[in-house]
């Protein structure tokens, strides 16, 4: 018996052996699809690292743009801020134009009760006063442009 108790201890541990060299076969080929994934996933992270890189430079970049682009609307602005100013006192003045030759016109008018024909800028009549024709011409484009809504 023995024997038999040495065969049986021999057996169990060969087939234990055998079972353990499977396992190992079993590990090594996790192992090496996991050194395969591994090898993948550093060249995603490579990747992914140039990506971010390329990123960051385009970022710079718009933010350099942004920069330039305020400062050139900030100086547009400031420019159309003054071409408003300078047009608004322009047309300040040519509306004290206006009203200086409406006065100088309606002073340049005849007493009399009867109305002078309406002066036309495309076609002048001949006046026997030069100041009559000025006062009128000037009395005629006041009126057209008061007509237009272009003076005050």
């Amino acid at each position: 018996m023995n024997h038999f108790m040495g065969i049986m201890i021999e057996s169990l541990v060969a087939v234990l052996l055998m079972l353990t060299v499977g396992y190992c076969m079993l590990l090594n080929k996790r192992l090496q699809r996991l050194k395969a994934d591994e090898h993948s996933l550093k060249a995603t992270i490579g990747e992914l690292i140039t990506a971010t890189e390329i990123a960051e430079r385009a970022i710079g970049g718009l933010k350099h743009t942004v920069r330039d682009v305020n400062e050139n609307l900030g100086s547009q602005l400031t420019a159309a801020a003054q071409m408003s100013a300078h047009l608004k006192s322009q047309l300040a003045e040519g509306d004290g134009v206006i009203r200086r030759l409406s006065k100088i016109a309606i002073a340049a008018r005849p007493l009399s009760s009867e109305p002078e024909p309406e002066l036309e800028l495309e076609q002048p009549t001949v006046r026997s006063s030069s100041a009559k024709a000025v006062a009128a011409a000037a009395q005629a484009f006041s009126e057209r442009r008061r007509a237009n809504g272009l003076a005050a």
